[in-house]
């Protein structure tokens, strides 16, 4: 019988760089049949095409993507890596209607399926709107809040993005009667590759890899272009190159991707937290059971997974 996990990523890929880490983590993970990869938040059309191209370009096109909702049809970070690239010329399955093929694919799912999402929340809230069922059927695992500590490991809490971005669709996935864990930015706020770990990323050259970097130049490139558009090409190309040679961003989301396969590495706790209308998460008496991976039991173990994993 088939031991892997079912799960459906729900990815805001483009916006920052880690969900693309993310990503890569998932496909090398053995433990996982990844059923569904939908994306979140903005121009979602144009997320489809950078997340087609990256399956493709690991041979991995058996993954239907999703268009989630669409909030505008501007410009992401990440999207001179994909611009060329046709999604009518994707091998596999695209649904234009992201949120209709997740509620298709949790309820079509033999066994419990694990929604993995990693961005704020309007695909997920939309499916709950449409089918609330789908609440018995998934487990839902993500990145969001800020439990006991902010962004850097900071004592002061934060309105984490992805829940303060469109805090009202949290407060729907976060009442919801599923089964949730999270990793806060109390565990996953802190978790960078710098050193040898990342330099065994930027030496492996991989299909996987390349791609993976090739998508945190063009991201990174164009952070910069947005900031000061005056550069000249050589001044830019040198500024990239120096943080692609160095490190990694802080890789947030590939500790959902973790979570979604173990607790091992982590002090997991359930708390009573309750989404505010100003995007925290508070804990709160009274408010829903969440499973909160609220430290590391050993960081640098889990940097050494990830590594392991991207390279082999």
């Amino acid at each position: 019988a088939d031991q892997r996990i079912p799960i459906i990523f729900d990815t805001d890929i483009c916006d920052d760089i880690d969900d693309t880490w993310a990503l890569a983590l998932l496909l090398q993970s053995p433990q996982f049949d990844i059923k569904l990869i939908t994306t979140e938040v903005g121009n979602t059309a144009s997320k489809a095409k950078t997340v087609a191209k990256f399956l493709e370009t690991v041979g991995r096109t058996d993954i239907p993507v999703g268009i989630g909702v669409q909030q505008h049809e501007g410009h992401h970070r990440q999207d001179a890596w994909a611009k060329d690239y046709e999604l009518s010329s994707y091998p596999g399955t695209i649904y234009r209607d992201g949120v209709h093929a997740l509620i298709d694919t949790v309820m079509k799912s033999r066994g419990p399926i694990k929604i993995v999402a990693v961005g704020p929340l309007p695909n997920i809230a939309a499916a709950l709107e449409r089918e609330p069922k789908i609440a018995q059927k998934a487990e839902f695992v993500g990145m969001h809040g800020s439990v006991r500590l902010g962004y850097g490991g900071s004592a002061e809490i934060s309105a984490e993005y992805n829940v303060k971005a469109f805090a009202k669709e949290a407060q729907k996935v976060f009442t919801a009667p599923w089964n949730m864990t999270i990793t806060p930015l109390d565990t996953c706020g802190i978790v960078q590759l710098k050193g040898e770990k990342y330099q065994a990323v930027l030496k492996k050259n991989s299909a996987l890899t390349r791609a993976l970097l090739e998508n945190y130049r063009a991201w990174y490139r164009q952070g910069i272009l947005d900031e000061q558009k005056d550069l000249s090409e050589a001044e830019l190309d040198k500024r990239v190159d120096q943080k692609l040679n160095s490190s990694s961003t802080t890789l947030f989301d590939t500790v959902a991707a973790y979570l979604a396969m173990s607790t091992d590495l982590v002090k997991m706790e359930k708390l009573p937290i309750k989404v505010t209308d100003d995007g925290y998460t508070r804990i709160e008496q009274g408010a829903k059971m969440i499973n909160c991976a609220t430290e590391w039991k050993d960081l640098g173990a889990f940097e050494d997974f990830l590594v392991g994993r991207l390279t082999k």
